[in-house]
């Protein structure tokens, strides 16, 4: 296993979004992580521990997620996220980035890279919205319950019995060992959520804000995207079925290399992290 060349160190920078917060690990050219729905940068601390001696890796918080800070009229639709990423970058003088993305935050990196091309060194892709899937069936009773006044109530209960977060009516799809996952992980990802009413009103305005329009105004720029594109899959995976990855890897032409966990669910990055990060090595190595 490869040693770590530096101790995780979390700040934060203003942008016209609001105050980004983020975790960083490493030096050299950046690698820039982008999570998903219910999460934060926490998802890639493996990512950060073992990949920093080639790469200044940083995983930020979406807006309406983790310690980011935003105002109550914050826009926080999947553009406005990808948008976010732009000052994010500019903010911290990062011309290019080795970009990678999960669940709802790889139908953001597929926007911003749309968008924002020329600042994408690389691309990987794993488990994520695409196309029209967005949000997946699977999620739709989520959102559902969200939008019928629920969200505070879930997000309390899922806290005070890290067991109903890992049971199959919540999280527990999403992890292929969900009873592997520890109480910390769970606090780090959910807490901030609840931390004030105003941060709940805000997250529920982000699953509000799920809408397929966003990934298929860009769908056009996606098929002309050519830069080096990693597509990593998980085969078992309830809410994004193996051929989004299929769909992706015939749509954008960068892609290089399409791979299948066999078995792996959406948030495989944190549970097989290592294989993964093999990957990752490989794919920024044919790209360096």
């Amino acid at each position: 296993m490869t040693e770590q060349s530096s101790s995780p160190v979390r700040r934060s920078v203003q942008t016209a979004s609001g105050l980004i917060s983020y975790v960083e690990q490493g030096a050299g050219p950046v690698a820039l992580f982008v999570h998903g729905v219910l999460l934060n940068g926490h998802l890639w601390r493996h990512q950060l521990e073992h990949l920093s001696d080639i790469r200044r890796c940083v995983a930020l918080d979406l807006l309406a997620h983790g310690g980011t800070e935003i105002a109550g009229d914050q826009d926080v639709s999947m553009t406005a996220n990808a948008e976010m990423i732009a000052q994010f970058l500019d903010a911290l003088d990062i011309d290019q980035v080795d970009l990678v993305g999960n669940d709802s935050g790889g139908g953001i990196a597929q926007i911003f890279a749309a968008l924002h091309p020329q600042r994408v060194r690389s691309l990987t892709l794993t488990d994520c919205d695409a196309h029209d899937n967005w949000p997946p069936e699977a999620f739709k009773p989520f959102l559902a319950m969200a939008a019928a006044g629920g969200l505070g109530d879930t997000l309390a209960a899922m806290l005070a019995d890290k067991a109903v977060y890992r049971s199959p009516q919540a999280l527990g799809p999403a992890y292929e060992h969900p009873e592997r996952l520890t109480d910390d992980s769970i606090e780090t990802y959910l807490r901030p959520l609840v931390a004030t009413e105003r941060r709940t009103r805000d997250f529920q305005r982000f699953l509000a804000a799920f809408d397929n329009r966003h990934t298929l105004a860009v769908e056009d720029r996606l098929k002309t995207l050519r830069a080096p594109t990693l597509i990593v899959w998980g085969t078992d995976d309830v809410y994004f079925d193996v051929k989004w990855s299929v769909w992706l890897a015939d749509t954008i032409p960068g892609v290089r290399r399409r791979v299948e966990f066999d078995g792996a669910r959406i948030f495989f990055p944190e549970e097989r992290w290592a294989a993964f990060n093999q990957e990752l090595r490989a794919h920024w190595s044919a790209v360096a």
